[in-house]
């Protein structure tokens, strides 16, 4: 899973272009959520860093 959390920022990020397009929002309008989008998972990831190392974890384990 952790692998794949890379894709969450870009999946939200084509959405979200692909809600402004079909709207016709221009970017530079939509550009705010672009912001939010990358702060959200930037703390997510943070999250899961953090208790990677507060449990210990190390993804080579068995």
């Amino acid at each position: 899973m952790f692998r794949l959390l890379f894709l969450l920022p870009i999946i939200l990020c084509l959405g979200w272009y692909f809600f402004l397009r079909h709207y016709a929002i221009p970017l530079k309008q939509g550009k705010k959520g672009f912001i939010y989008i990358l702060a959200f998972s930037a703390f997510v990831l943070g999250f899961f860093v953090l208790m990677m190392q507060i449990t210990e974890y190390s993804p080579t384990e068995l």
